[in-house]
């Protein structure tokens, strides 16, 4: 599919896509990062909380979340002419993670995203992506009632690498959530030339 307006006499620009993932706690503002930014009506596969799942999902700091993904979301944004983006938001409750290694095929990197007041929600992911060495960085969700910490006590908490990136962001606003993604794509092509070079020397 071709993407973009073409100059008079110039054939349109066919855009590289790349696919990044959007994981996560239950609550941490998956589905609102893809929605903020996605400028196509996203894909969503919600359904609301049962009380046959009250005894599996841990609702505990989001007690007012009444839906959950139980498959994935979906957005597309292009950054530039030539550079699309595909989002897939993972399902944060345990009982979906077997989802995961599906949605990870032919990932370029990965957006964690982290909520201060339940920060060991998103260990899960972390180890995840560490395991299969797709570069990813840590987005933190600033919500109001939540209180703030310098990067690099999320960095401490969450034992991270040197190399992965922290950044505060606000879910739900487009101009933030750009900025992030942003910053997944260079990092992802950092640690690919890092990758590359450790190869051939």
């Amino acid at each position: 599919m071709i993407f973009g307006r073409s100059e008079r006499g110039k054939p349109p620009v066919e855009p590289v896509t790349l696919k990044i993932l959007v994981a996560g706690g239950f609550g941490v503002g998956k589905t609102t990062l893809v929605g903020a930014v996605s400028e196509i009506r996203p894909l969503r596969t919600e359904e609301f909380l049962t009380e046959a799942g009250r005894p599996v999902d841990d609702t505990t700091g989001v007690e007012r979340k009444h839906t959950t993904t139980v498959a994935m979301d979906f957005g597309r944004i292009t950054l530039r002419e030539d550079l699309v983006l595909y989002l897939f938001g993972t399902p944060g409750q345990e009982r979906f993670w077997f989802m995961w290694d599906e949605l990870s095929e032919g990932a370029l990197g990965a957006i964690v995203l982290a909520d201060t007041r339940r920060l060991e929600d998103c260990f899960a992911a972390v180890d995840y992506f560490e395991r299969r060495s797709i570069p990813f960085l840590i987005g933190v969700n600033c919500f109001e009632e939540a209180a703030r910490y310098p990067v690099e006590d999320v960095r401490r908490a969450l034992d991270l690498d040197e190399a992965v990136p922290v950044l505060l962001c606000d879910a739900r606003d487009r101009s933030s959530v750009k900025d992030v993604l942003v910053g997944v794509v260079e990092h992802a092509m950092d640690h690919d030339a890092g990758r590359r070079q450790t190869v051939t020397t």
